[in-house]
């Protein structure tokens, strides 16, 4: 019976989770690989090689494992391609051809383990491509008709239904007043002209008692709502065009149908006042946000590094240094570059300076002329402005920093560090101003982390809890328990047991470097649960000396 290698594709959009022993991309695995272990008998492998895309959009084909699998089954190795479901592949009917036209020219297939579709066979090919097709025309037409009726609608001032705001009731296609809960809506409006701030209101209507608007779905469902206003939820009613009587839509504001609970030029004026306070508000956010490497940071090509920022769904601000290019080419193919989460970075250089410049002998070399006093005045004065210096301070002293692969170069300014030790520019040697450390990448989706060669390591805690698992499952089953008797009494799957029972047959010594925190960046538990390990420890000790 001829072999049908296997290989499992896994993607998750959001970074969201995947930190957790097991993630979305794990349990999508374990159920392809149960899928291929139920096709055994008509000659299907499971390829060991993992191609996990965590944090990508499935809107582009420039995702690394994708790109990798494509290559693997250019080169032959992969003759079936075994996914959860069909949109972890892609969501694009165009994208979708082009892998099949790379399946095709490899003589491989396709398979989704939770849909009837198998591209091994021709009529699987046409009944996905004509499912896709028609999914695609009849989702686009559908929202095009969708949006072209709502704007219409919203246009003539007509509400379109969602859920009803505090202060209404629904009418049909406009709202009518409900009097209680208008009374609350005008409170709160008085209650910002009186203290203008969005966090003062959600005080006062707490100690008022204010609650929100109470709801219920249907007669057999649990009742919501009736609770305190959160700042989120006031400042929504605050801005909210539809208490001035008007209907908004997208960027534009219609005249409704709807009678109004807030006068009009009173809504304008609170508007006004509500930018104010932002505007205020994220000034003195720049201020202590601000980006300290700004201009000052680049890459082994040249290229700057650029400030950047996301927010997590929970309304986190996340700051970046991003390569330009990636920025100036977003959306196309680009060669790759530096995705570094900014407070990381710019605590290391910080702290990269101090132990420099506080290092022994580091002052008889940055002034070679110097004498033995006049080392001894430089080294307290540095001593003093150590101990009072935050952050800011020493990456103030930063001219430039490079980063490349393997290896960062940090340059002092030399008028800024003679300022501040209150010397002489001239009598410093500029070699000195040059800080060259080595470090280690560490990834985790498209977020790149630096780890400095004597920068202190964090232990891999879920490393050590799985190795620990490990020896504990190994001793049952030498005591007679089967691997399904363990899985039933821990409550893990036989397939999770299989894959962590490598780990009690670790080299010693590599054991204690994993409590010491001395093990490749890249040995983590994620690696070991889709990297076979060694049986031999010599063979160990050499897999893991390539990471």
């Amino acid at each position: 019976m001829k072999k049908i290698r296997c290989a499992i594709y896994t993607r998750k959009s959001s970074e969201d989770g995947l930190e957790q022993e097991f993630n979305s991309l794990d349990a999508q695995r374990e159920a392809c690989a149960a899928y291929v272990a139920s096709q055994k008998h008509e000659g299907w492998v499971l390829l060991p090689a993992a191609y996990d895309d965590g944090g990508l959009s499935g809107g582009s084909l420039q995702r690394p494992a994708l790109q990798r699998l494509l290559q693997d089954m250019a080169e032959g190795l992969v003759d079936q391609v075994v996914v959860y479901k069909i949109d972890r592949l892609t969501r694009s009917l165009a994208d979708f051809s082009k892998i099949v036209d790379v399946l095709d020219a490899a003589g491989a297939s396709f398979v989704s383990v939770t849909q009837s579709f198998n591209t091994a066979t021709s009529m699987g090919r046409l009944t996905l491509n004509m499912l896709l097709s028609f999914a695609q025309f009849e989702r686009e037409v559908t929202a095009e008709r969708i949006r072209d009726k709502i704007a219409a609608s919203k246009r003539k001032g007509l509400w379109m239904g969602g859920l009803v705001p505090i202060g209404y009731d629904a009418n049909g296609r406009t709202l009518s007043i409900n009097v209680a809960e208008a009374q609350t809506v005008r409170t709160l409006y008085d209650l910002y002209e009186a203290h203008q701030t969005v966090r003062a209101v959600t005080q006062q209507a707490a100690a008022l008692g204010l609650k929100t608007k109470l709801r219920q779905a249907s007669a057999a469902s649990h009742p919501s709502g009736g609770v305190a206003f959160s700042r989120g939820h006031i400042h929504q009613i605050l801005t909210n065009p539809l208490y001035a009587g008007r209907i908004r839509h997208r960027k534009t504001v219609h005249d409704g149908q709807h009678p109004a609970l807030i006068d009009p030029e009173r809504w304008e004026r609170i508007q006004g006042m509500l930018q104010a306070g932002a505007t205020k508000k994220r000034r003195s956010r720049s201020k202590t946000q601000s980006s300290l490497l700004c201009g000052k940071l680049f890459d082994e090509t040249g290229d700057r590094l650029t400030p950047s920022h996301a927010k997590t769904k929970a309304g986190k601000r996340l700051r970046y240094y991003i390569s330009h290019r990636l920025i100036a080419q977003s959306g196309e193919a680009h060669q790759g570059g530096w995705r570094l989460p900014a407070p990381e970075l710019e605590a290391q250089i910080a702290t990269l300076i101090a132990k420099t410049i506080s290092g022994h002998g580091w002052c008889a070399e940055l002034i070679p002329s110097a004498s033995p006093d006049e080392i001894g005045r430089l080294r307290s004065t540095i001593d003093a402005y150590l101990k009072k210096t935050r952050e800011k301070h020493l990456l103030a002293l930063v001219a430039k920093v490079t980063v490349q692969p393997g290896e960062m170069r940090v340059t002092l300014d030399p008028d800024h560090m003679a300022q501040t030790l209150q010397i002489a520019t001239g009598n410093i040697e500029p070699d000195c101003l040059v800080i060259t450390t080595a470090f280690q990448i560490r990834k985790r989706g498209v977020e790149t982390k630096l780890i400095l060669a004597d920068a202190p390591r964090t232990l891999d805690q879920t490393l050590i809890k799985n190795i620990a698992r490990a020896h504990h499952w190994f001793t049952r089953i030498t005591s007679g328990a089967s691997v399904a008797d363990i899985a039933k009494a821990d409550g893990a799957s036989k397939d999770r047991i299989q894959k962590v029972l490598p780990l009690a047959f670790l080299a010693p010594d590599i054991v204690r470097d994993v409590l010491e925190g001395k093990q490749p960046l890249s040995f983590t538990s994620d690696w070991c649960m889709h990297h076979p390990l060694p049986s031999d420890w010599q063979d160990q000790r050499a897999l893991l000396a390539t990471l």
